[in-house]
């Protein structure tokens, strides 16, 4: 993973997590570094050296830039800031007062009700 400048870490069993993360994606500048991967495709040799387990992975998004760690809904946010144009500025807003206030209220939603969006698979349920 050294040789990617930042990565999306996602619930690769499901598949609106894998929509979503590929959306965002899709919006990142080509070839600068940044990649999606699921959790579930990761070494533990990686898990080690950010410090993270398993469990950490099946509990929330990631985001892994520069060794710094974020979790939730700030990973989302600092995905959705790499991207290029708007997007950039959207997820920069999500970061700031007011909006990082309700941010992880909306993520906790989402989160716990994903099995019931589209593409939602009952794996989803299992780790809301």
């Amino acid at each position: 993973m050294e040789e990617h400048r930042s990565v999306l870490v996602y619930d690769g069993d499901c598949g609106f997590c894998t929509t979503s993360a590929n959306w965002i994606a899709r919006r990142w500048p080509a070839g600068d570094g940044r990649v999606a991967i699921p959790w579930q495709m990761l070494s533990s040799d990686f898990a080690r050296d950010i410090g993270l387990s398993e469990a950490d992975f099946q509990r929330a998004a990631w985001w892994i830039e520069r060794g710094e760690v974020e979790e939730g809904w700030r990973a989302i946010a600092r995905a959705v800031v790499a991207a290029r144009g708007l997007w950039s500025i959207v997820g920069g807003i999500l970061l700031m007062p007011p909006f990082s206030w309700i941010a992880p209220f909306g993520y906790r939603v989402v989160a716990r009700y994903r099995y019931r969006l589209p593409g939602g698979t009952p794996a989803c349920k299992i780790n809301p």
